[in-house]
């Protein structure tokens, strides 16, 4: 039991270590186009999310693909702009417009965030490849993170809302310009 929980605890601490701000700011560009009481909705988005990391943890811990870290940490904030500018221009109604395209962002998005941890994750692995039992705990710490990341998010729109009377547009639009500045700049620096 203590591997699976430290597994678990080691997907838990990668999403919402502050150090790694780029996921967790993925995530929240994410799910800025829903409201609140689309819950499910970004419960299932965030798995899509998983799925997606998951599945390049899994391919490249049995050496089925091999990442260049330094393209993908370039990547990382192209899909935080990416997203952002979808948000912008796609997703500024009340409701998104498109649901099943959000989530097919989350999954494909996905992809490239897990290879960006997939060199830390074989490291661990080393030559094993009985990857099943760690992936699916360090996924499941992963799901929770991404969740509680998502709830306090929540909780400051709901707190901003109620102080401010914000329009979900405006929300919006403040969230994902915010997100596209802060990829931007991440871009550039990891292009030096």
């Amino acid at each position: 039991m203590d591997f699976f929980v430290a597994y678990l605890k080691m997907g838990f601490e990668h999403i919402s270590d502050i150090k790694g701000y780029d996921h967790m700011l993925f995530i929240i560009i994410l799910c800025s186009v829903y409201k609140i009481t689309e819950w499910k909705k970004v419960a299932i988005l965030i798995t899509a999310f998983t799925i997606g990391h998951s599945t390049t943890l899994a391919l490249s811990a049995l050496k089925i693909i091999i990442t260049n870290s330094a393209l993908i940490e370039v990547l990382i904030p192209v899909t935080i702009l990416f997203t952002s500018l979808a948000n912008l221009f796609y997703n500024t109604d009340a409701k998104p417009k498109n649901i099943n395209y959000n989530y097919w962002l989350a999954l494909i998005f996905g992809f490239i965030h897990g290879m960006g941890f997939s060199n830390f994750f074989n490291a661990l692995m080393g030559d094993s490849m009985n990857i099943i039992y760690p992936l699916f705990a360090f996924n499941v710490g992963l799901e929770l993170g991404q969740l509680l990341i998502v709830a306090m998010f929540f909780a400051l729109y709901f707190a901003v809302n109620k102080l401010f009377k914000i329009e979900q547009k405006s929300w919006i639009l403040f969230i994902s310009g915010m997100g596209a500045g802060i990829s931007l700049i991440m871009i550039l620096e990891r292009i030096k």
